[in-house]
């Protein structure tokens, strides 16, 4: 957490310790002289995998004990304490889809929010193959599919994808050719 720490004001105090997200506040000096609190959370990284299998994509179905339906999902999941993004995208592959692949590259990384100090990690593992059954957490209930990149574009305007950074590069994939040429090159290496 004190790289996160590095991302906040040095006054900044923590307030509340909580399960996923920790609160931090802090004095901020106004324009017109006075000051107000500030507040962010912050929370540990997390990771998405655009797995690839020849030229098929592993895509999840997921539910999740607080999800009123199934999600349409990438695997992927939290940084633990200690492991780094590539660590967790490697072990979150593994869990939720057992494949393992040996060509990782870190694709994008994504900090949604500006009042939540996160970053997403989007990496893409080529030529994916399968070592052992899936052993997802027991919070998940996961179907794992094979999908094709125009599958895997359209979900871009499926309101029950999960990865809701990624939706921007899907539509733009999906509507302009360039791109989506570049796209798929990178994701498949031809």
């Amino acid at each position: 957490m004190s790289r996160k720490r590095k991302k906040l004001p040095k006054n900044a105090k923590r307030v509340f310790k909580g399960v996923i997200f920790d609160v931090w506040h802090w004095k901020q000096k106004m324009f017109d002289g006075r000051s107000a609190i500030f507040e962010k959370l912050v929370r540990a990284d997390t990771v998405n995998v655009i797995g690839t299998v020849g030229e098929k994509i592993i895509l999840l179905r997921q539910k999740q004990p607080d999800w009123k339906k199934h999600k349409n999902t990438l695997a992927g999941g939290r940084v633990d304490e200690g492991e780094s993004p590539l660590e967790a995208a490697k072990r979150e592959l593994l869990e939720e889809t057992g494949y393992v692949s040996k060509k990782w590259k870190l694709w994008k990384k994504i900090n949604p929010y500006g009042k939540i100090v996160w970053t997403v990690h989007n990496f893409v593992a080529r030529d994916c193959v399968k070592k052992q059954n899936p052993h997802p957490d027991t919070g998940e209930k996961i179907k794992m599919r094979m999908a094709t990149f125009g599958e895997f574009l359209s979900l871009g305007e499926d309101k029950n994808f999960y990865e809701g950074e990624l939706k921007n590069t899907l539509v733009r994939a999906r509507y302009d050719r360039k791109f989506r040429k570049e796209f798929k090159k990178m994701l498949f290496g031809k």
